[in-house]
């Protein structure tokens, strides 16, 4: 798939929470084909430790109005300064990496996040409705605060929440919840994002019921073309670069 590098012009930024804003970015053509489970690489500017991309999954598009939605958490100088984007700024994207969700039509799928894990998780529930599979979603957080985007996600689809004070929904981690306690699910595959050690019980939930499971990996993805190796992660066929041979895994791919 083709490559891009292009100036976005941000159009919103809405703040979500203290941790949490979405993005919205609009270019002035056609945006190339992008699917679920992809992710850009963003150009930090104005800050003197930010000289490295940073990877951002691709939360949402818009083909009707060109835009892109990327979630971002703030968690470091670079994705601060993205934080601090106002309508107007530009925004510089290498797009679209990496590799996409693979669903079989008529397939019953739970998408899984937790955290900054739901944001492939949106565009890819919208993409699997437009399909014609509505998509259940159970997605986690520390607290009632850290539930974000849960009315967009309603409108894709049934939403089932945790959290581990339990504020919201169910108290404890995503595998806690009634859904996944069940010894005969009624779906056919998991997608799942978020922190590994989740998705390594996710994983093991899906292997011990004999469901397919996707797994989008969050490894630091400096270059997103496969050349500095910051990514790697070991898999039954020896070291793969995620940002290349990913980020989505079957989860019996990898060396869990």
């Amino acid at each position: 798939m083709k490559k891009y590098i292009q100036d976005f012009d941000v159009v919103e930024n809405k703040r979500l929470n203290q941790e949490f804003v979405v993005l919205t970015l609009q270019h002035p053509y056609q945006l190339p084909e992008m699917f679920p489970g992809q992710f850009v690489e963003v150009k930090v500017e104005n800050g003197p430790n930010t000289f490295l991309r940073r990877p951002i999954s691709i939360h949402d598009v818009d083909r009707e109005k060109q835009q892109i939605k990327l979630l971002v958490q703030e968690i470091g100088e670079g994705t601060q300064l993205m934080g601090q984007l106002q309508p107007g700024d530009k925004l510089n994207l290498v797009y679209p990496l990496g590799n996409q969700f693979q669903i079989s039509p008529n397939d019953k799928v739970l998408l899984i996040g937790g955290g900054c894990g739901i944001a492939p998780l949106l565009f890819l529930g919208r993409h699997l409705l437009e399909n014609g599979i509505t998509p259940r979603f159970l997605l986690g957080a520390r607290s009632k605060d850290g539930l974000i985007e849960l009315d967009e996600f309603k409108k894709l689809g049934e939403v089932y929440t945790t959290t581990e004070d339990g504020s919201e929904g169910t108290k404890g981690f995503v595998i806690h919840h009634p859904i996944m306690k069940t010894q005969t699910p009624d779906y056919d595959q998991i997608c799942t994002c978020g922190p590994e050690p989740m998705m390594r019980v996710v994983a093991k939930y899906a292997k011990n019921h004999n469901i397919k499971c996707q797994v989008s990996l969050e490894n630091h993805m400096a270059c997103g073309i496969g050349a500095c190796l910051c990514c790697v992660t070991d898999t039954i066929e020896g070291h793969k670069c995620t940002c290349t041979d990913g980020p989505v895994f079957d989860s019996t791919y990898l060396k869990w």
